[in-house]
């Protein structure tokens, strides 16, 4: 189901950046770039026994069973020209106790379109396409992650009520909460 196109700038021109609920048939698609994901977070993991390889030299699986189960959770993959270029994974869990309308679980851009707009875009419309209350957690060693996520949320053109809170207990980093209003412009999301 397409939930959105818009034109993402990359350092390699100009291209369509999709976001889709992620069928079942797709599932494998999120479950091979959650292998990259987790190698991403593996260096912030140094010293601790999680992010270990198995015998066969991949990450633990990912519990994606609810995201096609549960009708609170959203798998979205995103499409840059065509392409699968990431994925998000949206719930209503928050480290800050709780139920907000919708929690930003996982979200993931592939390095190839990393620092060229679309990450941004794609969090941006994920917001738009399910205004209500938000949370996003970060874990405290990714900083990187947390100039993107504060920033993300700062400029989306329909935010209010940001709060960040300093998590320390059950997790460890911040989390932002903040709402994001109904749009009065045109709709530029397509279809649901």
């Amino acid at each position: 189901m397409l939930i959105g196109a818009a034109q993402a700038g990359t350092d390699r021109g100009m291209s369509d950046l999709d976001i889709s609920i992620a069928s079942a048939d797709e599932r494998a698609a999120i479950a091979n770039m959650m292998q990259l994901y987790t190698h991403d977070f593996s260096e912030l993991w140094a010293g601790e026994a999680r992010g270990e390889l198995d015998a066969l030299g991949r990450f633990p699986e990912y519990p994606l069973e609810p995201y096609w189960r549960e009708p609170d959770h959203i798998p979205l993959l995103m499409r840059v020209g065509g392409h699968i270029a990431g994925f998000a994974l949206l719930n209503r869990t928050s480290h800050l106790g709780g139920t907000p309308d919708r929690n930003m679980a996982e979200f993931f851009v592939a390095r190839k379109h990393r620092r060229g707009g679309v990450g941004l875009r794609a969090a941006h419309e994920i917001f738009s396409r399910w205004p209500g209350t938000w949370a996003a957690a970060v874990t405290r060693k990714n900083v990187a992650a947390q100039r993107f996520w504060r920033m993300a949320v700062a400029t989306h053109p329909d935010v209010a009520d940001i709060a960040e809170t300093d998590v320390t207990e059950g997790w460890n980093g911040p989390v932002l909460s903040f709402a994001i209003r109904p749009s009065r412009r045109p709709d530029t999301m397509g279809s649901t």
